[in-house]
């Protein structure tokens, strides 16, 4: 079902209101009705409006000051300027405001209805180009950099959920950007003149970590020596990041459900209850269904805290803003060490948009400041470079394998013969001819595509650069 659209109509004649709603009501619109311009605002700053039908002359206001305010807002009605003054400098002047059309009292209604429905088609269409728009610039939100789809997505969804109070759950490999997602979704609330307190409840003892969140009294446990407000007071009225939940004991994980549920807390060794308004975001590095079957992660916490999920992709997948990031990481390291560096060379960025990144946007900027430090130049080489490295894999273990037998042993050789694969030990090459000639043919039937054959190889790119400039040097 399409969703029903709001239209204002902002005029001080009960009666002209009246006539206009029950003309378009048949439209299935929704109808508000405001008789001054105070009434108005009160009614646009609570709830979108899709169409507006503005009254110049109103009892408090010049309708013309209204319109002229609304169309700076990031998404302003369509506005259709009704006046009883048929005078083209009132024409002009409307539309110089940012009216969409004008109407001169009195109007049939069948001018009324296709008004409203050119108007509402105008606005459908701005809105789409908009969105278009930032999807296809938007390069930096909130701390965060990248324009490729999968971080466009995430950028929609913090901002739509971050007016909300509902909780929210970041998942993503370490390095991600789980915390910047957590600070943003924070800045761009409500609360943001409020605390942001992140806890990672990885690094904190779980002997230690209910009196970090809730506080305790003095003479709690040893070592208690003063009273110490917890996480929970100190976010009071803000946000509470907690970062690798699934690491929290179980034990605690049940407080912290009573907790989000009711609000209320106790701090350790203190059996008076508090209370503390907080928006409550989450975040693991693991996969939190497989955490919840394990029973490193309650049920119903999760499902608690997972009201809207937010998954911060890989670096891997986020193809160009590999070197978007790192083009920001040159300038700030080369900023901070007093270096000349202003950009990569070509193959450079090849380099580093071809590497699998497992360790993320973290690791790209521990190798971007690695540069910085240990050179200097105008334009970084791939000499410069440290070596990329992809984690070890294990090999894979062979159903059978040949033992040596002495002649004459009556243990005898199984040769099993394979299709395409020397069957006599004079047919055998060198194992490194046979890879780099498995390696090229896998290039070749991928259409020249690198970065595919190395998927399909199971390997990284990187290490086929690697072994094709080995080639060539040898």
């Amino acid at each position: 079902m399409a969703e029903q659209r709001n239209i204002l109509i902002v005029e001080d004649s009960p009666t002209l209101a009246m006539a206009w709603r029950m003309q378009l009501e048949p439209g299935g619109y929704n109808i508000i009705v405001a008789e001054d311009g105070k009434a108005a605002y009160a009614i646009l700053r609570a709830q979108p409006i899709d169409c507006m039908l503005l009254d110049l002359k109103l009892p408090d206001m010049d309708g013309i000051d209204i319109l002229e305010e609304v169309k700076t807002w990031p998404t302003p009605p369509a506005v259709v300027v009704v006046t009883a003054n048929a005078s083209l400098a009132t024409a002009v002047r409307a539309v110089r405001g940012g009216a969409f059309d004008y109407l001169v009292k009195p109007f049939a209604a069948n001018r009324l209805t296709t008004t409203v429905e050119n108007a509402l088609s105008t606005i459908d269409l701005r809105r789409e180009v908009a969105i278009l728009r930032r999807t296809v610039e938007r390069a930096e939100f909130a701390n965060m950099i990248g324009r490729s789809m999968p971080m466009q997505a995430v950028y929609r969804t913090i901002e739509a959920a971050a007016q909300s109070t509902a909780s929210v759950f970041v998942t993503g490999e370490s390095g991600t950007g789980k915390e910047l997602a957590a600070e943003a979704l924070h800045q761009l609330s409500p609360r943001k003149s409020r605390p942001f307190v992140a806890l990672n409840c990885g690094a904190i003892p779980n002997d230690l970590l209910e009196s970090v969140i809730f506080g305790h009294v003095k003479g709690a446990f040893t070592g208690a020596t003063a009273d110490q407000e917890g996480a929970a007071a100190r976010a009071d009225g803000g946000t509470l990041f907690l970062d690798e939940i699934g690491q929290m004991h179980p034990l605690l994980q049940t407080k912290l459900l009573r907790f989000i549920q009711t609000s209320s807390y106790e701090r350790v060794g203190d059996p008076r209850t508090r209370r503390a308004d907080i928006r409550f975001i989450a975040a693991t590095n693991r996969n939190p269904a497989e955490a919840v079957r394990a029973g490193n992660l309650r049920e119903d916490l999760f499902y608690r805290l997972n009201v809207v999920p937010i998954r911060m992709p890989p670096l891997r997948d986020r193809g160009e803003d590999i070197v978007l990031i790192a083009r920001r990481f040159l300038t700030q390291f080369s900023t901070a060490e007093q270096r000349h560096f202003k950009n990569f060379a070509p193959e450079v960025e090849a380099r580093l948009q071809a590497y699998s990144w497992p360790g993320n946007v973290r690791q790209l900027q521990n190798v971007v400041r690695n540069i910085v430090v240990l050179h200097d130049a105008k334009t970084v080489t791939l000499d410069m470079l440290p070596a990329l490295e992809e984690p070890t894999a294990l090999p894979v273990e062979m159903s059978r394998e040949p033992s040596a037998v002495s002649p004459g042993s009556a243990a005898p050789v199984e040769l099993v013969g394979v299709v395409g694969l020397p069957t006599r030990p004079e047919d055998i090459e060198k194992l490194a001819i046979s890879e780099r000639r498995y390696i090229e043919n896998a290039i070749a039937v991928c259409g020249g595509n690198l970065q595919l054959a190395a998927r399909r190889l199971g390997v990284s790119p990187s290490t086929i650069y690697r072994k094709k400039e080995a080639w060539q040097a040898g």
